[in-house]
């Protein structure tokens, strides 16, 4: 039965591989009448230097089995013991997208839960990573290296993207070292794969296999497209069934991760179904794909901006959608404050176009970013460039114990000013040991030392 391997970066370090012989062909020649053939060579040495090994040390609890209710009778009721903490390791891949700040993007389940990230780049060098951020629900992950002289990757416009086009896929499968693989764009918009998910995936049949996961689907510029993030086949093996999540979506929350240190989901505040034949004809609609509108929900966006429920969304900031599903990924990777196109068929027939801006989801699967350990704890907001606003304290974190106070303004570190969060984390990643924190309190600046 074919399984869908969503943790393609599982391959245990004691792991055993079994090779089959391959028949053997002979070497194709370098021209033909004078002609050189075509060759992906050149591209990929530009940009294979971008992809690297991800090495993973770490410890998750296990649960203890409990005793079948049939064998208490016998055996009555025994002590249950704690889960136990268990070792693991890992290997996955990562993609290089910003060389100056060392910034890598891999998926959330090459590093969930790791205790020692290390990259290994392709010249040679091996370098602890530390995980700026990630989101569970979009399997996107963001970490940071200190490394001169790195190689990042162009980013494409994933939206351009047509059944057909060429594709690359990069990446460490089974841990045998870089290996590149091609194919093309089987599908587009794919989902349903974990419907608790936010899912918009770029299918090909290039050859993806366990530990390719957080690698670089590329197209033939060798600019990233992907990333490769899930396979379906009988045992976690290639069948030509591949998915990476779009560069646009990834985009879109790297840059939320690097400005608020967690995703900020935007919600279009809506509900519905993918869009059927049979509902088509009985709306008497000319579309047979979209995205049917079954509720709005008061005050929401999608209130605001005037959708109503009966419609059905057929593009997102002008892009072609075919299921609901497809709609819930768009919305789900655009942060809140933004402001999206959401075209749609009315009850009547027309074609309308509207324009919201999305609301922040409250719970949206996110795993914040540790900008210090001294500061877990604190809840923390940009405020128009002139500083980070305590939004809320956990009672007896470490934010709360060096005497953070919710509605504290973070205006600045050792005297250099402080805009952003970003600039918060940067400063604080570069500068180790004693810093001072200055607070301005409703009327009061004051000082806070962490370490």
């Amino acid at each position: 039965m074919n399984k869908i391997s969503l943790a393609l970066s599982t391959v245990l370090l004691s792991s055993t591989l079994a090779f089959s012989s391959a028949p053997a062909y002979a070497n194709l020649p370098y021209s033909v009448n004078g002609q050189a053939l075509p060759s992906l060579a050149p591209m990929l040495e530009n940009v294979t230097p971008a992809v690297v090994l991800i090495s993973v040390k770490g410890t998750h609890e296990v649960q203890q089995q409990r005793v079948p209710e049939a064998f208490r009778y016998f055996f009555g009721t025994p002590r249950q013991r704690p889960n136990q903490e268990r070792p693991f390791q890992g290997l996955g891949s990562g993609v290089i997208i910003d060389a100056d700040k060392g910034y890598i993007v891999t998926n959330h389940h090459v590093v969930n839960e790791a205790d020692e990230i290390m990259i290994s780049l392709q010249d040679g060098r091996q370098i602890e990573a530390k995980k700026i951020g990630a989101d569970e629900s979009s399997d996107i992950a963001l970490l940071k290296i200190d490394a001169e002289d790195l190689t990042e990757i162009k980013i494409a416009d994933s939206d351009a993207l047509r059944v057909g086009d060429f594709t690359v896929a990069i990446g460490n499968p089974f841990g045998l070292g870089q290996t590149v693989t091609s194919g093309i764009v089987s599908a587009l918009g794919r989902s349903g794969l974990n419907n608790q998910n936010y899912e918009d995936f770029i299918q090909t049949d290039a050859a993806i296999n366990s530990g390719n996961s957080g690698g670089a689907l590329v197209n033939l510029k060798g600019e990233l497209v992907g990333i490769n993030t899930a396979i379906i086949g009988p045992n976690g093996g290639n069948v030509g069934i591949g998915f990476a999540i779009p560069s646009n979506m990834m985009s879109n929350l790297v840059k939320q991760i690097i400005e608020y240190g967690e995703v900020r989901r935007g919600a279009l505040g809506i509900r519905g179904y993918t869009l059927t034949r049979e509902l088509a004809k009985a709306m008497e609609l000319d579309t047979q794909q979209g995205g049917f509108i079954e509720s709005v929900e008061p005050g929401s966006a999608a209130e605001e901006a005037g959708i109503e429920a009966g419609d059905v969304i057929i593009k997102v900031n002008d892009i072609r959608i075919k299921s609901f599903e497809e709609v819930r990924g768009k919305i789900g990777s655009i942060g809140a404050g933004n402001k999206v196109s959401v075209t749609v068929i009315k009850s009547n027939g027309d074609e309308k176009r509207y324009t919201a801006t999305l609301k922040k989801v409250e719970t949206a699967g996110v795993e914040p970013s540790s900008i210090h350990r001294m500061l877990e704890g604190a809840s923390l907001e940009n405020k128009d460039g002139k500083g980070v606003l305590v939004t809320d304290i956990e009672e007896d974190s470490p934010a709360d114990i060096i005497g953070l106070r919710e509605g504290d303004y973070i205006v600045g570190v050792n005297r250099k000013r402080i805009a952003n969060i970003a600039d918060l984390r940067d400063y604080l990643t570069e500068n180790k040991g004693v810093s001072l924190l200055n607070i301005v309190r409703g009327n009061t600046n004051l000082f806070i030392r962490i370490r």
